[in-house]
């Protein structure tokens, strides 16, 4: 495998191995984090000797990151690509901004929310979109992320969806391709790349491909009026990347997934659609496709089937030398190497060229310096006023507010508190009751022996529910609804309020009296929480202060 493999086309990547070519089309997971004592999930990220080998010794192209400050990504990014031999695709799955991934950042509104909004006032839905893109693009770029793994536009018909949900812009094939567009050209004003996922459409599932392989029986005239028309309206809008989705589409292909069918990205996606760009497989550790066909034979098949970048696969190494082998055997011809080669070449060459001009005529790789880092450009006023502006735009809320005419207990039902971002002590949700005198109570769906509610006292409900990967949400919401019922059983329930999924709301309105406050925020966050509570109180509630009164046991 030290054998070189020559191709003219690509002058950037001539003196590279066999291997070395192959490695430039996966990308591998890490933390944000800088130390490896931090890493937060050790299966999937590689610890620091690990990624130095994978960048430095097989020459992986591309790196995604989780977990971490904004500030410690700065440095890490440097990091790698002073560590990697040809300049990285530093990539992350932001689609609700930076913050969401990396604290300090600006933590946008799902794309629902802006969904939302399109069926209100579509022309300011647009600008939103526009807008949201062109921050996150913006703030990505700061910190040296140079591959934004986003938008989604799936179209979610599927309320039961446990993994795409609030993720999407919408039900609707229309408004999704017209906010998927809006979102592609504003990320456009920024040399970042952007990802249209999760071809041919996630949207109308009921399983987690995270855990098992989703199977989608409509046929192609269903397919092309629904799932298509998005990613149609993202490639004409100059989207960089396609990701595949990890599920089964009998009417295109019996035998594989997505993922691995020459049918669907070869066919279908390249030869039908017209996508010259990259093809990247959504992550190849998901059990979708790792049960099945395990970490070696998967890479081989979608680079088969046309995919061009092979996203953490379990076993890097292996992958790579799956696939030289495939190429030795015959079963995998150099020119298909050399096809995603030069896909991914001008990919590269996209992001980096506006820091090194000289690119553009010379293609030169070899020690090329990391762009600058520039904190000052996270979380400026502009962009969380983006943010808070999607946020009221998008809230719904009942004709009556809660007054604080008696002590109450300030109830709060979360998925899974030691793993969430959304609550701390200060966390508005927290903290405001608190000021006006509640007691805070918590229940946490995965602690199946503390999830029982005192329902004895007046009680604002507070629900945190949203699909989760490997959990969605069916756990939480089986305990609010419990929990509610009980509080209403008991006439104690005196305020609602529902962050993050419109289809849990939808389950707990036909229940509401007519007269109960409610809030429903499509965001978690700590700016979605203020907003959600200001709205539901009284002014009077706000001004009247701690009451001095706390329950007992």
């Amino acid at each position: 495998m030290q054998m070189s493999a020559v191709n003219p086309v690509l002058p950037g990547f001539e003196h590279l191995t066999l291997a070395q070519q192959v490695a430039q089309l996966v990308v591998v997971r890490t933390s944000g984090h800088l130390f490896d004592h931090e890493l937060e999930y050790p299966d999937w990220e590689a610890d620091a000797e690990t990624l130095r080998y994978w960048l430095q010794e097989l020459g992986v192209g591309g790196v995604i990151l989780l977990g971490g400050s904004a500030a410690e990504v700065g440095l890490r990014s440097q990091q790698l690509q002073t560590w990697a031999r040809v300049a990285l695709l530093i990539a992350a799955d932001i689609e609700e901004g930076v913050g969401q991934r990396f604290s300090g950042a600006t933590w946008l509104p799902p794309p629902m929310a802006l969904g939302a909004i399109a069926g209100q006032d579509l022309p300011q839905a647009l600008a939103y979109a526009e807008d949201m893109g062109a921050a996150i693009a913006q703030e990505a770029l700061a910190i040296g992320l140079n591959w934004l793994l986003a938008p989604v536009v799936d179209v979610n018909n599927n309320a039961d969806n446990p993994v795409i949900n609030v993720r999407a812009f919408g039900a609707e094939a229309e408004i999704v391709s017209q906010l998927a567009a809006a979102f592609i050209r504003g990320a456009q004003q920024h040399s970042v790349l952007t990802t249209a996922k999760h071809f041919p459409g996630h949207g109308d599932t009921d399983q987690d491909s995270h855990i098992g392989l989703p199977v989608l029986k409509h046929d192609f005239q269903r397919l092309s009026a629904v799932e298509l028309p998005p990613f149609k309206a993202a490639i004409a809008a100059g989207v960089d990347a396609v990701m595949t989705a990890h599920l089964k589409l009998p009417a295109l292909d019996t035998q594989y997934p997505a993922t691995l069918s020459q049918p669907i990205l070869s066919g279908l996606l390249r030869q039908d659609l017209g996508f010259s760009g990259l093809i990247v497989t959504d992550a190849l550790i998901m059990g979708g496709i790792a049960q099945q066909y395990g970490p070696h034979e998967a890479a081989v098949l979608a680079l088969e089937a046309g995919a061009d970048v092979l996203l953490m696969p379990a076993d890097p190494a292996g992958a790579i030398e799956a696939v030289c082998e495939a190429v030795q055997t015959g079963r995998l011809s150099r020119d298909r190497i050399y096809a995603s080669l030069e896909r991914l070449w001008r990919a590269k060459l996209r992001v980096a060229s506006p820091y090194q001009p000289s690119l553009a005529n010379q293609h030169a790789w070899e020690d090329l310096p990391p762009p600058p880092v520039c904190l000052e450009q996270l979380a400026q006023p502009p962009v969380r006023q983006l943010a808070a502006e999607i946020l009221q735009a998008s809230m719904q809320q009942s004709q009556v507010r809660l007054a604080l005419t008696q002590p109450l207990q300030n109830l709060i039902v979360v998925d899974d508190l030691l793993n969430g971002q959304i609550l701390s002590r200060r966390a508005p949700a927290i903290a405001l009751p608190t000021q006006m005198g509640c007691l805070l109570q918590i229940l946490d769906a995965q602690d199946t022996s503390s999830a029982q509610a005192n329902c004895q006292f007046p009680t604002l409900l507070q629900l945190f529910i949203r699909g989760n990967p490997f959990r969605g949400s069916m756990v939480v919401t089986q305990l609010a609804q419990a929990t509610l019922a009980a509080l209403l059983q008991a006439n104690q329930l005196k305020g609602l309020v529902v962050y993050g999924s419109p289809y849990a709301l939808e389950q707990f309105l036909a229940q509401l009296p007519a007269d109960l406050p409610y809030v429903f925020s499509y965001g978690q966050m700590a700016a979605a929480q203020a907003l959600a509570l200001q709205a539901l109180f009284t002014a009077d509630a706000f001004r009247a202060g701690p009451k001095g009164i706390r329950f007992t046991d």
